[in-house]
């Protein structure tokens, strides 16, 4: 929980505030939606589908918290019908709810394209527990330099937590690509190389975002771009990583369905 910088104009508090509203609204539509969608899947698919809406509900909870942190963080009025005018309350802006976030969630949105690609079960096992443990060890990592004013110290701790970073990217991009092309139709097979090629590009936004106090950029203007970077890519990485997995799931689904439909 780092101390938030003074100097904040409204337009910058404001780009914040309508940042975490966004995280907000998208990620609680996102889990009505998916979990509306259960009952229009087959029974193989709904557990990826929970874990999609669990995944979407966790980050709604963490964006409220986010967002009243950073409501109590400031006060905003206008003398006499004049310009806003931003000053901290003096209470801390705690962002470490980000990681708690990412720690529960980030190994669950890999274990949901596993489990929607219905592997050999001895592979989806293996592969949820190393690209789970992996990702909870990337972001473990990066706390400890998210916190930190010394640029040495952020640059030390991001490169630890890109070297996990790089074996889930490399596992998604790579690994899975013969599992993606076994997909049972040309739909399902481009969904799922979307689906993993959506990852890859959503979390590359992340060490950018995290590296913005560490290229020049300090004081508030690096708070606004931070916690916006963050918000844009989470919504990319949790609610339309999400659309896709159900998207997969009801074409798997259709394809199972009218399969058993077919004479013998």
């Amino acid at each position: 929980m780092a101390p938030l910088p003074d100097g904040f104009s409204y337009a910058e508090w404001n780009a914040t505030y309508n940042g975490l509203s966004f995280g907000i609204a998208a990620m609680g539509s996102a889990t009505i939606f998916f979990w509306l969608q259960l009952p229009n899947v087959t029974k193989s698919y709904r557990t990826a589908l929970t874990i999609t809406g669990i995944v979407t509900l966790i980050a709604t909870y963490h964006y409220i918290r986010i967002f009243n942190s950073w409501s109590e963080a400031f006060t905003v009025a206008s003398k006499d019908g004049g310009d806003y005018e931003v000053k901290l309350t003096g209470a801390p802006f705690n962002d470490g709810y980000r990681y708690v976030d990412w720690l529960l969630t980030v190994p669950l949105l890999l274990i949901e394209l596993i489990l929607v690609m219905k592997l050999p079960q001895a592979e989806t096992v293996s592969l949820s527990w190393k690209l789970g443990l992996a990702s909870a060890l990337m972001v473990a990592l990066g706390y400890p330099g998210e916190i930190q004013e010394d640029l040495s110290v952020r640059w030390f701790w991001w490169c630890l937590s890109m070297i996990p970073f790089c074996y889930v990217v490399f596992t998604l991009a790579v690994g899975l690509a013969e599992a993606t092309s076994k997909q049972p139709s040309p739909a399902a097979a481009s969904l799922a190389s979307a689906a993993r090629y959506l990852t890859v590009l959503s979390w590359c936004t992340y060490p950018f975002v995290y590296m913005v106090k560490s290229v020049g950029l300090a004081g508030p203007a690096a708070t606004m771009y931070e916690q916006v970077g963050y918000s844009i890519a989470d919504v990319m990485a949790k609610a339309v990583f999400g659309v896709l997995i159900w998207a997969l799931a009801a074409e798997k689904s259709a394809v199972e369905e009218s399969g058993k439909l077919l004479p013998n």
